[in-house]
């Protein structure tokens, strides 16, 4: 009887969509910003009110110009690396996101505005929440 193996998970390069920078420093410090970034954007999608996703795009731009093997890792991340090709190749965003995101975002800028004593804060805080919202309902939509 023949053993099952797990099957192992698809991986494509990506090493020819980088453009590594030159200057030694230069690099380190994009590296750097990279994990930065990656750590935020995964701190995003566990913590409510802290988006992931555009840190995570973020991250692979500065991936993108210093490590063709960070990039490729986040290319090819089984749980981000699909909305990230998605949004690169002019995909759009789900539906589903969309709906999880504004409603997260009503939620904790909500929450927030109704703590805040100063209303110029509040006024703040409902604006940077109205102005992502309606980034992110404007983008296109992918269609499944």
């Amino acid at each position: 009887m023949p053993e099952d193996k797990p099957k192992k998970a698809k991986f494509t390069d990506y090493s020819h969509e980088t453009k590594v920078v030159a200057n030694p420093a230069l690099r380190y410090l994009w590296l750097a910003l990279g994990f930065v970034f990656t750590g935020i954007g995964f701190l995003g999608y566990i913590l409510p009110g802290l988006p992931g996703t555009v840190f995570i795009l973020i991250a692979t731009y500065f991936f993108a110009r210093s490590s063709p093997r960070f990039y490729n890792w986040l290319m090819n991340n089984p749980i981000f690396g699909q909305l990230i090709r998605d949004w690169r190749a002019g995909k759009g965003i789900p539906m589903r996101a969309k709906i999880m995101a504004v409603t997260v975002i009503a939620i904790t800028i909500g929450i927030s505005a109704y703590s805040l004593p100063n209303m110029l804060l509040k006024s703040i805080v409902i604006l940077c929440g109205l102005g992502v919202s309606i980034y992110l309902l404007t983008r296109r939509t992918k269609v499944v």
